[in-house]
């Protein structure tokens, strides 16, 4: 029983906000939709982030988690890196790019750590793409496809809220009931992710993109990106 149990923890573990990636230092555009008043109460915040789980994350962030997860599940080390790449290029303003690449460092330092036998061909694509180090632990910790894309979304939303209830700022229990709302939709989410064929794969969400801009200059700042 304790060994069946042990991919549910490696998960838990993974999805940790104490798991040193550094998740938690990230707004990704919030902090700006915030100073903007885009986002300034429970509902708003709601509305932004929905709106990126169901265009970023249906069309971009799944499908690419699980591209990286089949290519390292075949040990195809070039389309690993194919993919690692195109995460990387969709990023699409500095901030982005770097949040990604400093997260991918930290990932390939845990996956190191925790599995010598990592090759260092496969590290080298992982320092560059957090989202590639996500897959790879999350193989060779035995998670499968379908509960590591629910706990990637999961924390990406968890880390969300928790800025939010710094920058509205709002109670715990808003951001509680929000995180509630929202886990909800998680896995229409995910099942639509992973449905998306190659042709399809693609996400735009322009305000969260501004956001990220105009928070590279913003005043004052409590996140990194």
């Amino acid at each position: 029983m304790a060994t069946e149990m042990l991919p549910l923890f490696r998960l838990l573990q993974l999805v940790s906000p104490s798991l040193p990636t550094g998740g938690f230092t990230y707004s990704q555009g919030l902090e700006w939709a915030v100073e903007c008043d885009w986002v300034h109460d429970h509902r708003s915040l709601i509305d932004w982030l929905q709106s990126i789980l169901h265009s970023g994350f249906v069309e971009l962030e799944l499908p690419l988690l699980k591209r990286l997860y089949a290519a390292a599940q075949k040990q195809d080390l070039v389309t690993f890196l194919h993919w690692s790449e195109f995460a990387l290029a969709c990023r699409e303003t500095k901030e982005l790019r770097l949040e990604e690449m400093n997260r991918g460092r930290a990932m390939a330092k845990i996956v190191q750590e925790l599995d010598h036998t990592t090759d260092p061909q496969w590290l080298e694509a992982v320092r560059q793409c957090q989202l590639a180090g996500f897959a790879l632990a999350a193989l060779r910790w035995d998670i499968n496809l379908q509960n590591a894309a629910l706990g990637y979304t999961w924390s990406w939303l968890e880390n969300m809220v928790m800025a939010a209830v710094k920058l509205i700022p709002l109670g715990q229990t808003s951001g509680q009931q929000a995180l509630h709302y929202l886990s909800t939709h998680t896995p229409e989410v995910v099942k639509a992710g992973l449905a998306i064929k190659d042709e399809e794969i693609a996400g735009s969400c322009p305000a969260f993109t501004i956001g990220s801009c105009l928070h590279e200059t913003q005043y004052t700042r409590l996140f990194r990106s």
